[in-house]
C-alpha cells in the first residue's frame, strides 16, 4: 500500500469513529450492549452462532494432511483433523486420539490406546488401521515423488528404508495390535517418538484404493464435502479463493462443539482492519495476524481483544546454494548442480551483514519482532542466542568480504563482476499475499545494491505458483523469500534443513551439519537434554557460518477478535485450540 492510500485509509477509519459517536448521541446504547455481553458470559457457553475468520491469502487447495504445504490450508486441517498426541503450553505432549502411551524399556517401541469413541466425520469409526495406514503413505515408495514432504515423521520407523525403497513390500513400522491399540516400531531408540506420532490421521476407507500417485488431485483431498477428518469441525462448502465453511461436528468425541460453524474468508490485508470493525469477522490470526502498523488502531476498537506474542516461525532470504536438476523430483544431493553465482560462503556471509534486519523490523514491524540468527524457534531451550555468527548491519564489512572473495566494480557502474570479470546479477523472488514480505522485497534490493550487488528484483508471483515454482522449476533462482511456521514439537530442524528435506530449498548439502542433527538424535546421548543442546549449538553455529539462507526475523504474532467470541484459549505456535469449546455471546 502506498502512503497516500495509507493515510486514506486511516482517515476513513477517523470517519466512521466520528459518525458512530455522531449517531450513539450518548453512551447508554454502548452500557446496555456490555451489561447484555457480560450476562451471556455469566450465563455460560450457549450453542449455536458462526464465526468469521480472516486470511489475507487463499489455501492453494490440498486438505489431504499428508500433502498440504502451508499455513493458509493448515488453518483447515487445524480444525478438521487430529493427531494421536497435542500438545500444552509448555510444549509438553498431551492425549488426543490416543488416551495414553508406554514406552518399552530401551525406547524402541510406544503403544499407544486410543480413544475409543472416535468417529470420522462420514461416520465411520476411527481405529487403529487408521493409523497405520497414515504412516504406511509416509513410508511408500513413489510418496516424495508424489510431492509428499513429510516422511520424516516415518523415517526412524523399523523398516523404513527397505520399505520406502520398495527392496520390501512388508511395513513392519506401525503395527495395530487391535482395533484401540496401535505400536510404533523404530529402528533405534528414538527420542523423538511422541513428536514422530504427532502427525495428523487420514482415513484409511476413503484413501486405501486411490494410488500414492493420485491422491494429491483425488477429490477426497481437495473437495469441500469430501475432505474427511475426526475434529471437531467438517469443511463443508467452498468457493476456491474466497470462502471456506467448516461445520460442526455433533458426535465429536470430545462433545458437540458450541458452535454451529466457523467460516474463513480471504480477504486482503487491507481491508481486515475495517471488517473487524464493522463485525463482518469475528478474528484474524494465522499465519500473519493484523499488522503491527496498525496496533494503534485496533487496540482502540472497544469491541475487539488483542492477543501478542512471539511468533513461533520467522519470515527468511533463502539463498540457492545448489539447483535440483529440471524435473528431477527426488531429493538426492548427487545429483544437484552448484549455484556458481553463490557458492563462495564469503558472498554469502557479505549479503548477511549488508542486510540491515533490525532496520526492517523498525521500519516495517514498528519494533514489534526480533532479530533471529538460527532457524530453531527461541522458544525451545535448543536455541542459542549466543555462539552463531550474528551478522549485525555492518555494509563495510559487507564490501571488505565481496573483495576478498574476488568480486569487485570493473567498469565503474557501481556493480561487482565476479571473479572472471563477468557480470554478476542476482535475482530476488518472492510471492504477493504478505504485505511485510512484498514490502520486504525493494528494501533488500536497495541493501544489497548499496554494497554493489547488481539486483533483478522479479515481479512477484501469485503465492500457489509461486510455491510451485520454487518446489519444481526453480533451476535459475538465486534469492527466495518465503516464511516458516515451525514444528513445535521438537526443536530438531531437519524437516526443514537437512541434505534431504523436501522443505531444503535452498538444496543446501552440508555433510557435517546432517552428521550433528544425526547426533542430536541418536540414543543413548540424545535421551539427555544437554547433550542435545550442545550438538544443536554446533548445529547453529555450521548453519550460520555456511548461510544457506539469512533469517530476517521473527515478528511478533498479533492476533484479535471480537469480544463477543469466548473461550479462545492460544497455544505458544497457535490461535487454533480447542474450537469445539468456543462460543458467541451473541
Amino acid at each position: 500500500m502506498n502512503l497516500k492510500n495509507r493515510w486514506f485509509l486511516l482517515l476513513s477509519f477517523v470517519l466512521i469513529f466520528g459518525v458512530l459517536a455522531a449517531c450513539s448521541g450518548n453512551n447508554e446504547s454502548s452500557s446496555t450492549n456490555e451489561e447484555n455481553e457480560k450476562d451471556a458470559e455469566q450465563a455460560g457457553p450457549q450453542k449455536g452462532g458462526t464465526v468469521i475468520g480472516a486470511m489475507d491469502t487463499a489455501p492453494s487447495g490440498q486438505f489431504n494432511p499428508v500433502f498440504y504445504e502451508e499455513a493458509y490450508e493448515a488453518n483447515i486441517l487445524d480444525i478438521t483433523h487430529e493427531a494421536l498426541v497435542g500438545q500444552d503450553k509448555t510444549l509438553g505432549f498431551i492425549p488426543q486420539l490416543a488416551k495414553d502411551w508406554t514406552f518399552n524399556e530401551d525406547h524402541t517401541e510406544v503403544t499407544f490406546h486410543l480413544q475409543d469413541n472416535v468417529t470420522w466425520h462420514d461416520g465411520e469409526p476411527f481405529t487403529a488401521d487408521d493409523v497405520v495406514f497414515t504412516y504406511k503413505i509416509l513410508s511408500s515408495p513413489g510418496y516424495i515423488e508424489a510431492g509428499g514432504i513429510r516422511s520424516y515423521y516415518a523415517e526412524k520407523l523399523l523398516g523404513y528404508e527397505e520399505f520406502s525403497s520398495g527392496e520390501s513390500s512388508e511395513f513392519q513400522g506401525v503395527v495395530a495390535e487391535d482395533d484401540l491399540t496401535v505400536t510404533f516400531k523404530f529402528a533405534e531408540p528414538n527420542v523423538k517418538a511422541l513428536s514422530d506420532a504427532a502427525f495428523k490421521i487420514i482415513p484409511e476407507h476413503i484413501f486405501k484404493d486411490i494410488p500414492i500417485a493420485d491422491m494429491p488431485a483425488a477429490s477426497a483431498s481437495r473437495n469441500a464435502g469430501e475432505v474427511i477428518g475426526t475434529g471437531p469441525f467438517k469443511f463443508t462448502e467452498m468457493v476456491q479463493g474466497e470462502q471456506y465453511v467448516l461445520e460442526k461436528h455433533a458426535d465429536y468425541w470430545q462433545g458437540e462443539p458450541y458452535l454451529d460453524s466457523v467460516i474463513w474468508r480471504v480477504v486482503d490485508q487491507a481491508v481486515i482492519l475495517g471488517l473487524l470493525e464493522n463485525g463482518e469477522i469475528d478474528f484474524v490470526a494465522e499465519p500473519n495476524g493484523f499488522q503491527a502498523a496498525d496496533y494503534e488502531i485496533v487496540e482502540d476498537m472497544e469491541h475487539i481483544e488483542i492477543i501478542e506474542q512471539a511468533d513461533f516461525g520467522y519470515q527468511i532470504m533463502g539463498m540457492m546454494v545448489n539447483h535440483r536438476a529440471k524435473g528431477d523430483m527426488t531429493l538426492d544431493p548427487s545429483k544437484w548442480t552448484v549455484n556458481e553465482k553463490l557458492k563462495d560462503q564469503k558472498v554469502r556471509q557479505a549479503i548477511a551483514y549488508a542486510v540491515d534486519r533490525q532496520g526492517i523490523i523498525d521500519g516495517l514491524l514498528y519494533g514489534k519482532g526480533t532479530v533471529q540468527n538460527s532457524p530453531i524457534a527461541t522458544q525451545f531451550w535448543a536455541y542459542d542466542d549466543t555462539n552463531p555468527p550474528q551478522y549485525e548491519y555492518d555494509p563495510e564489512q559487507a564490501k571488505e568480504l565481496l573483495e576478498e572473495a574476488g568480486y569487485v566494480d570493473l567498469d565503474g557502474d557501481g556493480f561487482r563482476e565476479n571473479p572472471d570479470g563477468e557480470e554478476w546479477i542476482l535475482n530476488l523472488n518472492y510471492p504477493t499475499g504478505n504485505q511485510l514480505r512484498e514490502r520486504s522485497a525493494p528494501i533488500i534490493e536497495e541493501f544489497l545494491e548499496e554494497v554493489g550487488i547488481n539486483i533483478d528484483l522479479r515481479q512477484p508471483k501469485e503465492a500457489q505458483s509461486y510455491f510451485e515454482d520454487l518446489e519444481k522449476n526453480a533451476q535459475d533462482w538465486d534469492f527466495y523469500l518465503l516464511g516458516w511456521s515451525l514444528d513445535s514439537t521438537d526443536p530438531d530442524p531437519s524437516g526443514l534443513w537437512s541434505s534431504t528435506a523436501a522443505y531444503n530449498y535452498s538444496r543446501w548439502h552440508n555433510p557435517d551439519a546432517d552428521a550433528l542433527l544425526k547426533e542430536a538424535s541418536t540414543a543413548p546421548d540424545a535421551f539427555e537434554e544437554e547433550f542435545r543442546k550442545q550438538k544443536y549449538s554446533e548445529w547453529q553455529v555450521e548453519f550460520g557460518e555456511d548461510l544457506p539462507a539469512l533469517i530476517l526475523y521473527a515478528q511478533n504474532k498479533l492476533y484479535a477478535h471480537n469480544s463477543r467470541l469466548k473461550n479462545v484459549d492460544v497455544l505458544p505456535y497457535n490461535f487454533i485450540n480447542k474450537t469445539h469449546l468456543w462460543y458467541v455471546t451473541e
